[in-house]
């Protein structure tokens, strides 16, 4: 992998950055389907001809349906965003309330990258009624990603997104595309942290379909590689797929003290 690559602009719980030089060789073909976008590390530094981009994250979908489209207009808005005066628990507090209030179109996504470059650990996490409930994070400088956001307009030129669960996308898929799918993890225990980012939670009968619907497309030719915790439940889950395990080290936790290595591993079905 090149020095070239990009960041994402957005934080992203289990970004998958840091491990570009594991993926990349498993994931080549003419168009790359990815069901579970998250910041979009994988889209931002391989190159392929096309990109069919979703996630169930409707406000995600729509920052990225907003730069493709709009992306000068947008860029400036966000900008004005990342003014010393606006890091402030008071003034965060304010635009997560707009957010929350029903803020549409290109405002909501210039709100959503302010929340997400000012809230505690770039946590997305809804409540029940669907708001936006991380705190502030109390951040000395939050960081205006303009270089990251430029890099993906060029990008998002080529890439189609898509809000919808991961079967919606999976069943476009051909031969020719190769799909990468980066789901919740499984806990790695019952009270392990962060399992609802989108509001719906992923349950381990989704877990079951993901992995067998990944067989059904290799078994029509189309390469399918999954991301996990390595455990005993996804070992049962993945049973049938080549199986690459290596260790990690967390980037969210509760306890920053204890943000240790976890075993991953990568699920290939071809």
């Amino acid at each position: 992998m090149p020095d070239n690559r990009t960041r994402p602009f957005l934080k992203w719980a289990g970004g998958k950055y840091k491990l570009l030089d594991r993926l990349s060789p498993h994931l080549t073909g003419q168009r790359l389907i990815e069901p579970f976008v998250g910041a979009g590390s994988i889209f931002l530094n391989l190159p392929f001809e096309k990109y069919l981009l979703g996630d169930i994250n409707p406000d995600l979908i729509n920052l990225y349906e907003c730069l493709k489209n709009e992306s000068d207009s947008l860029v400036m808005s966000i900008r004005e965003f990342f003014l010393p005066e606006n890091n402030d628990r008071e003034r965060y507090l304010e635009f997560r309330a707009e957010f929350n209030g029903g803020a549409e179109g290109e405002r909501r996504a210039a709100l959503f990258v302010f929340l997400n470059r000012h809230c505690f650990n770039g946590l997305c996490r809804y409540n029940k009624s669907g708001g936006f409930n991380v705190p502030f994070g109390k951040y000395a400088k939050p960081y205006f990603p303009e270089k990251e956001l430029q890099h993906f307009v060029k990008k998002a030129k080529y890439a189609r997104f898509v809000c919808g669960d991961f079967v919606s996308l999976m069943n476009q898929a051909r031969k020719g595309d190769v799909v990468y799918c980066d789901p919740p993890y499984v806990p790695l225990s019952g009270t392990a942290f962060f399992t609802n980012y989108a509001g719906g939670g992923f349950s381990h009968e989704q877990q079951v379909e993901l992995a067998n619907r990944a067989k059904h497309l290799a078994n029509r030719g189309v390469k399918v590689v999954i991301s996990n915790h390595d455990t005993e439940l996804t070992r049962e889950i993945y049973n049938g797929a080549t199986i690459e395990s290596f260790s990690v080290r967390r980037n969210i936790s509760r306890d920053g003290a204890n943000r240790g290595n976890a075993k991953e591993l990568l699920a290939i079905y071809e």
